[in-house]
């Protein structure tokens, strides 16, 4: 399986699964590049795409920085990779894609290393900026980012700071150009690729096998 014959059947997965997601491909992590971010409701998930023709040289490195920004962290192979679990973490989930079907041999646990922090850098400056605001900040104008997250979180909590990034990255607006960022043009080139693929998705549903449900830990199918 190449890169490209995973991508789709791997949205249809997330579609089928979380319902509400919104999906952004090749996002940079500190020295790695997230094949695909999904963002759900209550977390962010990251996926690490291995097709038939790679290899595990880099992935102790993108499962490093992997861990740092994702609350969950999937890696999705080819049916050639057989010894991948012995590459990455006990609470990394496996997601093997064949020929017919997309099948979650183990499900994902959450990862311990994940920062609050590592996902409001994430956020583009409005994005961070509706945030303060919502949350009753001022501008802050001439603020580090990082002393505006400490404020952040001391004013409303982890898990309400943790929601609202949720939130603007649901409602990420790709018109909006973020200068100072220089990121945008990026995202807006993914998000095109992102909304054909959704609309390919709509047309045929995931077949799915060994679907473990989150928090039951029960296998279902889904056809």
């Amino acid at each position: 399986m190449l890169d490209k014959d995973i991508r789709e059947p791997l949205f249809d997965y997330l579609d089928a699964r979380y319902g509400k997601v919104r999906v952004i491909e090749e996002k940079v992590i500190k020295r790695s590049r997230a094949d695909v971010m999904a963002i759900v409701d209550g977390g962010i998930i990251g996926f690490e795409i291995k097709s038939d023709s790679d290899s595990y040289t880099r992935l102790k490195t993108q499962v490093k920085n992997y861990d740092q920004f994702f609350d969950k962290c999937y890696v999705v192979v080819g049916e050639s990779h057989i010894h991948v679990a012995e590459h990455i973490p006990d609470y990394w989930g496996i997601i093997v894609v064949n020929q017919e079907n997309v099948i979650v041999d183990r499900d994902a646990e959450i990862c311990p290393k994940v920062k609050l922090r590592n996902q409001l850098d994430m956020l583009w400056r409005n994005e961070l900026l509706n945030i303060q605001l919502k949350e009753g900040l001022p501008k802050l104008a001439n603020w580090k980012r990082i002393d505006i997250y400490k404020r952040l979180i001391e004013t409303a909590g982890e898990p309400t700071i943790k929601a609202d990034v949720i939130e603007q990255l649901f409602e990420r607006d790709y018109t909006i150009w973020d200068k100072p960022q220089n990121t945008l043009g990026i995202d807006a080139l993914v998000n095109k690729v992102v909304q054909k693929a959704s609309k390919s998705a709509k047309k045929r549903s995931a077949h799915v096998k060994n679907y473990i449900s989150a928090g039951t830990k029960k296998k279902k199918h889904i056809k």
